[in-house]
């Protein structure tokens, strides 16, 4: 979808207090080939939640790292079934056992650790983007995640040309809390991400 930026800017006071439905009707409307990512990290439900509602067909891709808990795939299924997500699953080329053997998870500071990052987000990302080509992204980026984040809004552009929609945007964690038990959606917080150290680190996908 081409937008200008000052288009963009005018859209995204247009949708503060619209519900994130009316952004996300609003984006499939306009857009030609919309995707949904997910890592089915903490509050990945309202996102998915949301855009089902509006089109259950929409392709959900998933790029599993292979270094997600347990109760990360549980809840990973869950939602596969109970939502009927339509997922595209992409996985790094190498095992995460191949891995460990040769590599294992490389700290921050460590020189490999760009290489591991690349191996098991980075890569099965952009060979997900490249073969679906969406014009549209639907995300769950918040504000208050990271600094970077804090500079984007609801609507903004990939570095690719893509549209980035995040109807959750301005959401605090209290404001999803409520959105889930309306809905009697579930939520897990035991999640790893192995190219983060700490928890307001860009992992590389938005930047």
């Amino acid at each position: 979808m081409a937008l200008t930026q000052e288009e963009i800017q005018k859209l995204n006071l247009q949708f503060k207090g619209i519900s994130p439905e009316e952004i996300i009707s609003w984006a499939v409307k306009h857009g030609n080939n919309p995707v949904v990512t997910t890592n089915f990290r903490p509050y990945e439900v309202a996102i998915l939640h949301a855009v089902t509602e509006v089109d259950k067909n929409i392709p959900v891709i998933w790029c599993d790292t292979g270094y997600n808990t347990p109760q990360t795939y549980k809840h990973a299924e869950e939602l596969i079934s109970r939502l009927e997500l339509n997922v595209k699953l992409y996985v790094p080329k190498q095992t995460s056992s191949h891995r460990d053997a040769v590599m294992g998870i490389p700290q921050i500071d460590d020189p490999r650790h760009k290489e591991f990052t690349e191996q098991v987000k980075l890569e099965p990302f952009h060979r997900a983007m490249e073969e679906h080509k969406p014009d549209v992204w639907f995300t769950n980026l918040r504000k208050g995640q990271t600094a970077h984040r804090d500079s984007l809004d609801v609507l903004s552009m990939s570095k690719d040309g893509v549209l980035k929609v995040s109807p959750f945007y301005h959401w605090s964690d209290t404001q999803l809390d409520a959105y889930l038990k309306e809905r009697k959606l579930p939520n897990e917080h035991k999640y790893f991400d192995p190219t983060k150290v700490l928890e307001n680190r860009e992992c590389g996908l938005h930047t």
